[in-house]
């Protein structure tokens, strides 16, 4: 009896079966070769930056070394390679737990001002700048709100002979001075706006800090407030990429937990890596929680979840331990 069909009919399948297989190796061969190609530095980084790179065969050591410093100098991607393993039901506020410095130095008197509410504040300690460039009246103060009613603390540090510029988008006319406060209509956001709607409208009403800083011809801010509705997390983003941090000497920022903000996306554990992740650079960038203020008047929610002794927003206060 002729076996030759039983055969062909046999080869088919295992054919195909070898070329799958092949393929299966193939795909996991390239998938290591792409892992060992990238730069892997640190699996508990919480922030890590990936940029492409062409690096010919024939170039020298020192010329590789010239193009990596300038790609990091290029605006980066945020990518997070932080693994967190809970359920989105264990996320807790206390993810977002900081190293809290003190603002009360042996021998220092009244070392915070705060607004009226006790919300807001800025670290007076002699250890920290502030207090003596206040002194020397080289002060400057950006607060940016929607609509902010309690300037409370600006007064204060208006009356210190700091130079104070708030900034409202709902203000009428563009630029004006009130109880020696200067008010622009103008926002700060994590992206400047489009050429051809500036052209349309003729003025914009949000710009990056970067932005604002080169336009009003300023180098630094003493004191940076924000109270920017949930849009706080993507301009910290932008602070931190941009390199503006280092222009800041205290950040004043209300941030808002019960959802995850402004074209942040992801699902729940992955929003907190995205928040962790960005509070972990505030750190990197010797910056230091020294005051924290939850209103209990805000509804206890996390992430739509009610969760007990929590709340909604928290204000929260840096001073960045290398300002001089």
């Amino acid at each position: 009896m002729d076996m030759a069909p039983e055969r062909r009919a046999t080869r088919g399948p295992l054919l195909l079966l070898v070329v799958r297989l092949g393929l299966v190796l193939v795909t996991v061969g390239l998938c290591l070769h792409v892992y060992l190609q990238m730069n892997w530095r640190d699996p508990n980084v919480a922030l890590k930056t990936h940029q492409g790179r062409t690096v010919t065969s024939n170039r020298s050591r020192a010329t590789e070394e010239s193009a990596e410093a300038s790609e990091r100098s290029v605006r980066r991607r945020v990518s997070y390679v932080r693994t967190l393993k809970k359920e989105a039901k264990d996320v807790h506020p206390s993810l977002l737990r900081q190293r809290k410095v003190s603002c009360l130095s042996a021998g220092a008197d009244g070392a915070t001002l705060t607004d009226a509410k006790g919300a807001w504040a800025v670290c007076l300690d002699p250890q920290y700048s502030l207090i003596h460039r206040i002194k020397r009246k080289h002060c400057r103060v950006y607060s940016f709100g929607l609509g902010a009613d309690d300037r409370s603390l600006e007064l204060s540090l208006v009356r210190s002979r700091c130079d104070v510029h708030c900034f409202d988008p709902s203000l009428k006319q563009p630029h004006l001075q009130k109880a020696q406060m200067w008010f622009h209509r103008l926002s700060v956001d994590w992206r400047d706006p489009n050429p051809a709607l500036v052209a349309q409208q003729q003025h914009a009403n949000t710009k990056k800090l970067a932005t604002i800083l080169n336009d009003f011809g300023h180098r630094q801010v003493d004191v940076l407030k924000a109270d920017m509705e949930s849009a706080e997390w993507k301009i910290l983003e932008n602070l931190i990429l941009e390199g503006v941090l280092a222009s800041v000497g205290q950040l004043l920022l209300e941030v808002h937990l019960h959802w995850a903000g402004f074209e942040v996306p992801g699902d729940e554990p992955a929003v907190v890596r995205y928040w962790f992740s960005l509070l972990r650079e505030l750190e990197r960038a010797n910056f230091r929680l020294f005051h924290v203020h939850s209103d209990p008047s805000k509804p206890q929610v996390f992430l739509h979840k009610n969760v007990f002794n929590a709340s909604s927003a928290y204000t929260l206060s840096w001073v960045n331990t290398q300002w001089l």
